[in-house]
């Protein structure tokens, strides 16, 4: 038995580039579509946000000139390309998927609804929704838990490049150290960088429970749906 039945996996675009600069690592993107996939066979029912910072983040880009509402806009455009490319390697490996957008662009995406979402999920595809909350100022961090608190998912799992949240930052500082489980309540006292502030009060708010893992470890995902504690549980 998995350990949730319907999930939204939050995956970051800057992951996708694997050891490339720039752009979509062909491997990195098997990898992730083959770790969903072995979650799928399992009954679970998927939601996806990926991140279009690989591509194009606008917050950078405004810093460098951009108007910020383009520069957004440019980010949104980002996730989309992610969310194809995502959508054409399940394909690849027999997953029926359904890209959805918050901003309308048929025929490359269905423009978002819960309940189609839903539905979609519940007959077996999985869902990947793209462009954000289709608004500017607002991260994916924030489209994803708007979508998960939307589609009732048990709990957002966030794939990130480190194995959870620690005291902090892990990749600069050698001595701090993991929580296996740390309350919304803490992480906003302590500052950490789980995910942006709105999102994590809108988890709190709503008791979406985030669990943050490596996802760039094959057979990670997998893991966390057969109960084993690799990351970090955010809860109330």
């Amino acid at each position: 038995m998995a350990r949730f039945q319907r999930i939204l996996l939050k995956l970051s675009g800057e992951s996708l580039m694997g050891n490339q600069g720039y752009g979509i690592d062909a491997d990195r993107l098997s990898d992730y579509a083959q770790q969903i996939k072995d979650v799928h066979d399992m009954g679970v029912q998927i939601g996806v946000v990926i991140g279009g910072g690989n591509i194009f983040r606008g917050l950078s880009g405004s810093q460098k000139g951009f108007d910020r509402v383009k520069g957004d806009q440019m980010g949104m455009c980002a996730t989309v390309i992610n969310s194809l490319a995502l959508s054409s390697a399940l394909g690849a490996i027999g997953v029926k998927t359904r890209v959805m957008t918050a901003i309308r662009m048929e025929p490359i995406g269905e423009f978002y609804n819960k309940w189609n979402a839903i539905e979609a999920m519940e007959q077996g595809s999985v869902c990947i929704f793209s462009a954000g909350t289709g608004n500017p100022y607002f991260t994916t961090d924030t489209g994803s838990s708007l979508r998960g608190i939307e589609i009732g998912a048990d709990v957002m799992l966030k794939g990130t490049r480190v194995d959870g949240v620690y005291t902090a930052d892990p990749e600069k500082d050698p001595t701090a150290k993991k929580f296996s489980e740390i309350t919304y309540k803490e992480v906003l006292d302590r500052g950490l960088k789980v995910m942006d502030l709105t999102a994590i009060c809108m988890c709190q708010d709503n008791n979406l429970p985030i669990y943050v893992f490596n996802m760039d470890i094959v057979g990670n995902l997998q893991k966390v749906m057969a109960g084993e504690d690799i990351g970090t549980l955010v809860h109330n």
